[in-house]
């Protein structure tokens, strides 16, 4: 197993490619890599969180905190992952898609729009298109199934 030990962030809308670098990676395995992270930019809404990247299955599942530590939500990116072993690095490309699951059960799902527009724009590849389908129609199975706490398991788990 490769050790990685930096992450980068590639959005599509906007157009950004970020390394992480602030972010701490407390876990990983072949299947997993677990991170802890402040906002990049300041917001209102969370300060900090903690995410899964499930790298065979090609989502992000994050919790996002408040300032006084109390739970926002459970936020859930779409995204495509490659690794380089000679940077031992990882990349993920948002995928743009995107499931909220909030404390008391609700489910939003989001950015359906982006996802059109990227299409529309190429800006997605029909490869990455059908990829995201797929990964978002497998996390809404294990939602909608109520199996979702089988992807929260690593981060409470760790504590985070």
């Amino acid at each position: 197993m490769m050790k990685i030990n930096k992450i980068y962030r590639r959005k599509m809308i906007p157009d950004e490619y970020t390394l992480l670098k602030d972010d701490i990676i407390v876990f990983q395995d072949d299947t997993i890599l677990v991170t802890k992270w402040d906002t990049i930019r300041h917001k209102t809404a969370f300060s900090h969180g903690s995410s899964c990247y499930f790298l065979n299955e090609g989502f992000k599942v994050s919790k996002f905190y408040r300032e006084d530590n109390s739970l926002l939500a459970w936020y859930c990116d779409i995204a495509e992952y490659k690794l380089d072993f000679e940077e031992n690095s990882l990349t993920m490309t948002d995928l743009l898609a995107d499931v909220v699951v909030y404390p008391d059960g609700g489910i939003k799902i989001m950015d359906l729009d982006e996802l059109a527009d990227a299409m529309e724009q190429n800006l997605i590849t029909s490869h990455q298109m059908t990829a995201c389908l797929r990964s978002l129609n497998r996390l809404l199975s294990i939602i909608y199934q109520n199996q979702f706490g089988t992807l929260q398991e690593k981060l409470n788990q760790l504590g985070l």
